[in-house]
């Protein structure tokens, strides 16, 4: 008992630990206001799903594109300084975005361009951001202190859409931004106008808060000393090019991983990617109030967070092997999806969102840990670097392609759709795939 409780205790009173927990919680809680701040922007400015779309695409795609050369950086480089690089770009644009916006002079390629900075700069922060852990704590605290990185991590996407929404809310002209809504799809009205009539100030303070968030992040990182720690200095000298084939071959040279990452970017690409244009297009639906989209994010949040406890408190409990237990949840998920299109308040909708987040939150831990025993220790960062391409690669670009459908499908047939095209591929999967033989051991019987 004393054994277990040595390392918690351990690194709580880590001062080195304590900033970067300080900073990352705040600037993780910061991001959440640009999410919910962003689409709802974009919303009001153009009333166009298929702008809405390139926006995400603009921000996602040169994310995921360019994280294997953001890795390659942190790799010849301090993972602290190129952290704090990204913490200072993003600060400077989220100023820039809030000056213009309070002044009335942002236009729609001004957001393109912050979008595709911010991406950029994103693509350089997250692999400095998971590099940096081990190099704050000792070896004996690292497990612990990551189970309370991430813990906490998924409390701020739990309360941070809550709080941007409530922000937004508060602080807009709910009668003018309905208005805006309506004359927007009547006449092409110009973004500085727009901005005249609709969430303005909310939108301005939410991402401010967030500019704030990553000054002040930086501040607390600059207080942090890292711990020296031996390189490979063969892996940093091989070519990024090679490196990054080798990983490719090996997870295609395994069946069950090939299968598993094809069976994944078509849940990207049929599920992710379109709740990133519909739970902004359902929260106009709802009441045409930002709160409401806080809600959905923060209920989806919040059941993720639940999922994942789930599953450190019942880490065994399948429903036969691991891999017809996420065939099965897949379906469930998919029966959720389906009608959200039919709801009328926003309740509902955040019932719904809140079952979906659990499923998939209790799935994330199962997943993660399964690559973790199937990927030799030498292919694991390239192995994880592809699993987070097809999030962050293939959902944007399923978000732009969601936006322009939106032109011609009603919301109702989007959400039934993607839930029953997922059916399908679980099928597909079930049938004709070797998925339902995954065993948590990461080896087919």
């Amino acid at each position: 008992m004393n054994n277990n409780s040595k390392p918690a205790r351990g690194f709580m009173r880590d001062r080195n630990f304590l900033w970067m927990l300080t900073g990352g919680i705040t600037s993780m809680l910061g991001d959440q206001f640009t999410l919910i701040a962003l689409p709802w922007l974009v919303l009001q400015m153009s009333q166009d799903t298929f702008t809405l779309g390139i926006v995400l695409a603009l921000l996602g795609i040169p994310r995921a594109l360019f994280m294997l050369i953001g890795g390659a950086v942190v790799d010849r480089y301090d993972p602290k300084s190129v952290m704090m690089v990204t913490k200072y770009i993003n600060t400077a644009l989220l100023a820039i975005l809030v000056v213009l916006l309070m002044t009335s002079s942002l236009s729609l390629w001004m957001i393109y361009l912050i979008a595709l900075l911010l991406g950029l700069s994103t693509a350089f922060s997250i692999p400095a951001g998971t590099s940096m852990l081990p190099r704050v704590v000792t070896a004996e605290h690292l497990q612990a202190a990551n189970g309370m990185m991430l813990g906490l991590r998924q409390i701020t996407f739990f309360l941070g859409p809550l709080m941007a929404g409530g922000l937004i809310a508060l602080l807009g002209d709910h009668a003018t931004a309905s208005q805006a809504g309506q004359a927007g799809l009547a006449t092409n009205l110009n973004a500085a106008n727009m901005m005249d009539i609709a969430d303005k100030k909310g939108l301005a303070m939410a991402f401010f808060v967030d500019c704030f968030s990553y000054g002040f992040s930086a501040w607390t990182l600059s207080h942090v000393n890292m711990l020296a720690i031996k390189t490979d200095q063969q892996a940093s000298k091989q070519s990024l090019i090679s490196a990054t084939m080798s990983g490719l071959r090996h997870c295609w040279n395994d069946t069950m991983m090939r299968t598993c990452f094809l069976y994944w970017s078509a849940i990207a690409f049929l599920i992710m990617g379109p709740m990133q244009i519909a739970m902004p297009l359902l929260a106009q639906q709802l009441g045409n109030n930002a709160g409401v989209l806080g809600l959905l994010a923060g209920a989806h949040g919040a059941g993720t967070l639940l999922g994942m406890a789930m599953s450190s408190v019942f880490p065994k409990l399948r429903l036969g092997s691991l891999g017809s237990t996420i065939l099965l949840i897949d379906t469930l998920v998919a029966l959720l999806f389906m009608p959200m299109g039919l709801i009328h308040v926003p309740w509902q909708g955040a019932a719904i969102l809140l079952a979906i987040g659990a499923l998939g939150g209790y799935l994330h831990v199962a997943v993660f840990t399964w690559i973790q025993r199937q990927v030799p220790p030498a292919m694991l960062g390239r192995a994880m670097s592809i699993f987070m391409f097809i999030f962050m690669g293939i959902s944007p670009v399923s978000a732009a392609l969601t936006g322009w459908l939106m032109h011609s499908i009603s919301l109702t047939q989007l959400f039934a759709g993607s839930g029953a095209l997922l059916i399908v591929i679980v099928v597909i999967a079930l049938l004709m795939s070797p998925i339902r033989q995954m065993r948590d051991a990461g080896k087919v019987i």
